[in-house]
Parts: structure tokens; sequence; C-alpha cells
């Protein structure tokens, strides 16, 4: 890859965050005074994607956004980002969280997916050619699972790196178990949380003793790698040749918003450069454990700079 950046295409859903302080939540029917709002772009897709670009990539995100103020918003703040492929349905408003933070300083949040619902495959036909440009296409489940199943094919014909994130697509998110496509299983690395993965493989029992024999059963169905993540416990890593828990970096926590995202953004990044998933997995947990130490989603994501002061200091020590 000498002469020039890798290059990460990230596919997420894209929201803007409306945090509002208050004394306390209200009651049905009650209303009470905010005392501060905030607006702030925020998603796996730019989050995932700031990450990336954080880490050294040349990073394209492939979303949509809405046909309203907050479009140009998502835009202006992903700098470091190519947003030629955040295609904008008109008819919907962009992706919107609404948050609650009071007094205690405890959070209640609802969701609006908007625009995130109307990435359909037409959209991913669009950007077939930069997916096919691209060293890893980092996929987030989250949206239409047309969409993820129509990017997944693109990026496994044309031999790009596919790293995916299982969570439910938004059609299904109401539904308890459902079956994920054969597409799925195809990927290169899947990163599932151990209840997701648990869900995934219809284990009953979800704790880390069994953590080896689900990610097992994930390389079993054609998974290359399974990356299981297992919070404060870290993740397991299991491909055909074994399975290795990675330790998760001891930080002090001062707001885990953002870990998923910058892990993921981080991983992408590593494997864009290189192929060794268990090297990958300890540069983003270290970048996952630093997003952890600042307040704030996207102005929480570490630089490539800090990931390695973290990962050189925990050698040392």
């Amino acid at each position: 890859m000498a002469g020039r950046s890798p290059k990460v295409v990230v596919i997420g859903g894209t929201y803007v965050d409306m945090a509002i302080k208050c004394g306390q939540f209200p009651s049905p029917g009650q209303s009470v005074v905010g005392s501060a709002l905030s607006y702030r772009v925020t998603g796996p897709g730019p989050n995932q994607a700031v990450e990336a670009a954080l880490c050294g990539c040349e990073v394209y995100l492939i979303s949509k956004v809405g046909g309203d103020p907050f479009a140009q918003l998502v835009k202006a703040s992903l700098t470091n980002v190519n947003t030629d492929y955040v295609y904008t349905a008109e008819a919907k408003n962009t992706g919107v969280v609404v948050t609650l933070v009071n007094a205690a300083g405890e959070n209640a949040a609802c969701y609006y997916n908007g625009a995130n619902s109307a990435l359909q495959s037409l959209d991913i036909n669009s950007a077939e050619q930069i997916i096919s440009e691209g060293d890893v296409c980092l996929i987030h489940g989250q949206l239409p699972q047309e969409a993820i199943v129509t990017a997944v094919r693109y990026a496994k014909v044309h031999g790009t790196k596919v790293i995916l994130n299982p969570a439910k697509p938004i059609e299904q998110q109401e539904q308890k178990n459902t079956d994920l496509p054969i597409e799925y299983f195809s990927v290169d690395i899947l990163i599932p949380n151990l209840y997701e993965a648990a869900e995934i493989t219809d284990h009953s029992a979800v704790n880390i003793r069994n953590a080896k024999l689900i990610g097992s059963d994930l390389v079993a169905r054609g998974v290359g790698s399974a990356i299981i993540t297992m919070g404060k416990r870290g993740c397991m890593v299991v491909d055909r040749s074994g399975a290795d828990q990675i330790p998760a970096f001891e930080v002090e926590l001062v707001d885990q918003t953002c870990r998923g995202d910058a892990f993921s953004g981080a991983l992408a990044a590593y494997c864009a450069v290189k192929d060794d998933v268990r090297g990958a997995v300890e540069f983003a947990s270290a970048a996952g454990a630093l997003a952890c130490t600042k307040f704030g989603s996207m102005e929480a994501l570490p630089t490539k700079a800090e990931i390695i002061e973290l990962l050189q200091k925990e050698d040392i020590e």
C-alpha cells in the first residue's frame, strides 16, 4: 500500500443528538424547564468514519440524511471524511436522538430512525465503485437489511475485506428472534457483543465461559473471524487457527458513549493496513478504552498517536 493512504468505506446510520439538560425527567403530562441544549452529529456511521480517519485512513461514508437543515450540519461536521455518498431522502427527516439528562446525570433517550430507514440497494449500487476500491468495508447492521446484504455482496465480489457489526436491521428492531441472511456469515470479520452472538447462534446460556464455543459456531457457519466483545472482560477472538481472549485496557471511565464506535473504526483502520486480527483487536481495544476517558461521542474519539501511546505504555508496564 505504499504511495497511498489505506481506504476504508463505512456504511452506518447517521443521527443528530439533541441533548437537553433538565432538573428531572418529566412524568406523563408534565412539562419541565431545560437548562441547556446541544446539537451534535452522532451514530455508528459518522463516529466510526471519523475514528478511521483519525487513524490515518482515507474514509468514505455511505449513509442517508433527510431533506432538512440537519443534513448540512452532518456534512459540515465531517471535515475529514468524504461525504459524496451520504445520500438525501428529501421526504424524510434526518435521524434524531432526543436525550434528556437530569440533575443526577442519568440519561433517557428517544430514537427516530428517519432517513436511515430509507437507505436502499439502489444507493449501494451507486457506491459500488468506491466499495470496490476500499481496503475495508465496515458495516453497521442497524440499517435496512436489503442495503446491508447488497453491500456485503459487492464487497465480496470485488475482494474488499468486510467487517460487519450484526446489530438488528431497522425493520427487525421490535422482533426478538430473527434469522440472519446467509451473506452475514460470508464476511471476513463479524463483531457482535456476547448477547448478540448468543442470539445469532441460538445459545441459551450467555456467559464468558461459553464465548469460545459461540465464536466457534460462527466460524463454522462461514465467518472468517468472530470478535465477540465482552465489555470489561475484553474480547474473544475466534478463527480457524484457534481462540484467544484479548483483555480490556484499564482506564478511568468517564463516559462510555462512543466505546463501540471507536473500537470498530480503529479495527477497520488497522485491518486496512495489516492482516492480523489479534493485533487489530488490541489496537481497537485501546481506542475503545481511550474513548471512555472523555465526555461526548465524536469529540471523545482518540487519534492514532494516542492509541499507540497507550499500547506502548501497556507494553512497558
